[in-house]
């Protein structure tokens, strides 16, 4: 049961350190970029810039580890 449960859970995250970078990044957001008085069209930017570094710096790693 365990061994399945694990397997359910890979089909939606593959690398843990990702899935937590995009969950802090998220709240982080959330939080703070409506109290710096940043217009929406900021706050999606910023938001797409932090998630796209996430992702860019999951690669890397990934690409040393090979």
């Amino acid at each position: 049961m365990k061994r399945a449960l694990q397997e359910l859970l890979g089909l939606f995250v593959d690398d843990g350190a990702l899935a937590a970078a995009i969950l802090v990044w998220l709240a982080l957001v959330a939080l703070l970029l409506p109290h710096l008085g940043l217009p929406p069209a900021g706050r999606a930017g910023a938001l797409f810039a932090g998630l796209a570094l996430s992702l860019l710096l999951t690669c890397l790693r990934r690409a040393r580890r090979t």
